[in-house]
Formats: C-alpha cells, structure tokens, sequence
C-alpha cells in the first residue's frame, strides 16, 4: 500500500487504468481515493476519461467536494458522490462510481443483485437500490447537488455497493485496492446472473452465511494482491504494447537483413591477368 502522497497518486491513477481496461468504466466513471494524509479530504482526477488518467491529474477536494484551490481545468460534475460517502464513512477510503454495461438489466428492472460465484460475493447479497426520481423528481441523472450525494450515501448506508436505478453502481472500499476488486468482481458476477437468468429461473446463489465468508477472500488470503498484479500487468502490457511491438519488428528486421546478407553466395575474387 502506498506511504508517501505521490505513492497514493500512482497507485490511484493505476486503479482509474485498471478498471477501465477491464471493462467496468469507459470514458464516464471515476475512482477515488481519501486523502492519505488528512481524513477530510480526498483526491479525484480532473475530468477525463479514466483510461487517460495519470498521477498529475489528481485534484484535492474537501469533503463538501470543493477544490482546496482554483484547478484551472474541468472538473467531474458528480464529484458529490465521492464527498457525501466519506463523511458519511469514515472507513471508507476509496469510491468508485461505474456505468457497467453488465449491471444495466439489474438497473433497468429493479432486479435484486444476487451473489452466484465466490468472487461475487464482494457485493453483498441484495444490495441496496437508490431512485433519485423518488426525492428530488425528474433529473438530468447526474448527482451533482450535495443533497443528492447525500441522499445516495444514505442508501448506501453500511453496505459496500449501491445500485442507481437507471444510471449507474457506486462502490465503497477500505482502501483503493479493495475498492477496485469490489468493483471488477460484482461486475463479474453480474453479468454471470443475466447469462443465468436467461437460461432459467432457478438460480443458485451464496447463502447470507457463504457470502460472509466467501467475502472475507480478498482479505484473508493473497487473492488481492494477485488480483492487482494482474490486472496491473494487463495494463501494463496494453500501454506497452505499440512500443514494444515497434522495436521488435524493428529488430526483426535488422536480424533477417544480416541473415540474407550471410545467406548470399560469395562472389569469387577476378584473376588479375
């Protein structure tokens, strides 16, 4: 885990990249992380697609969500999510707020998320539903007033998952890597409810008991750690990719010109006369 604030920067912009390439956010979403040093602020990127996100991005908020100075860039308009959720938390450490297309059906039609596999149960069984229609009536979707934030935070409550009717999943975590690991693996597992869902109705799920053991993986055994380093590798491997693919064909040239040089027959030397 990280000790220093630009550890924290690096690791926090790695978890924006991770769960991109695995799918959970596209160019909307965001993932944050609590201040490492003071409790009453928290870091979150300017606003740009996760995927592009680096250490330097990073914005300090207060936990009413507003910049501890002028940015000079843009911001995310839904930065209450994160605010509400810590002060409402103190031992929430990271958030993450997701449009996974695997959650939509489960979003579209008020269907319980169900824990199905092992890894599933990081988003606990029947995790609460927030509507925003319910309080503050038609919007544009977006959370961006601090009632509003404060209104999903309450939904949230002691869970680690809330599911947003028509919009969207917010993830909590104890720190950024928990909260990445939630955030991958109940996407997981909802994508493998719909695929059972439409293979029939009698669907096997985690017990209340199962799904607090099964819970307890992540923490207990190795299961995070080689979970980020895989997924750190995967993306490491994609950025690294045009690069490294470029000097091997290069080099794969420079090897098969000197092996058709070798390869030519050598001329024999004119007899002087």
């Amino acid at each position: 885990m990280p000790n220093t604030l630009a550890e924290a920067r690096q690791e926090l912009a790695l978890a924006n990249q991770i769960v991109a390439n695995e799918g959970i956010i596209d160019a909307f979403g965001h993932v944050s992380m609590r201040h490492p040093d003071d409790p009453r602020r928290y870091l979150l990127s300017r606003s740009r697609a996760p995927e592009l996100v680096t250490p330097d991005d990073f914005i300090e908020y207060d936990l009413e969500s507003q910049p501890l100075r002028d940015p000079g860039v843009g911001q995310y308009s839904e930065r209450v999510i994160h605010g509400e959720i810590y002060k409402a938390r103190p031992e929430v450490n990271s958030v993450c707020h997701h449009h996974c297309p695997a959650f939509m059906p489960l979003l579209a039609t008020g269907t319980d998320y169900m824990p199905i596999f092992h890894l599933g149960a990081v988003g606990g069984v029947r995790p609460p539903f927030w509507d925003q229609r319910d309080e503050f009536g038609d919007t544009n979707m977006l959370v961006v007033r601090p009632e509003e934030g404060a209104s999903l935070a309450r939904a949230l409550g002691k869970h680690w998952m809330v599911l947003m009717m028509r919009h969207g999943v917010t993830v909590a975590g104890t720190n950024v890597r928990d909260c990445v690991f939630r955030s991958v693996f109940s996407a997981r597992n909802a994508e493998y409810q719909v695929r059972a869902m439409t293979v029939g109705s009698n669907i096997a799920t985690l017990s209340a008991g199962e799904t607090k053991l099964a819970g307890q993986i992540s923490g207990k055994t190795t299961g995070l750690i080689r979970s980020w380093e895989y997924w750190s590798m995967r993306v490491a491997n994609k950025t690294a990719t045009p690069a490294t693919g470029a000097k091997k064909a290069a080099a794969a040239r420079v090897k098969a010109k000197r092996a058709r040089t070798k390869a030519k027959p050598k001329r024999a030397a004119k007899r002087r006369r």
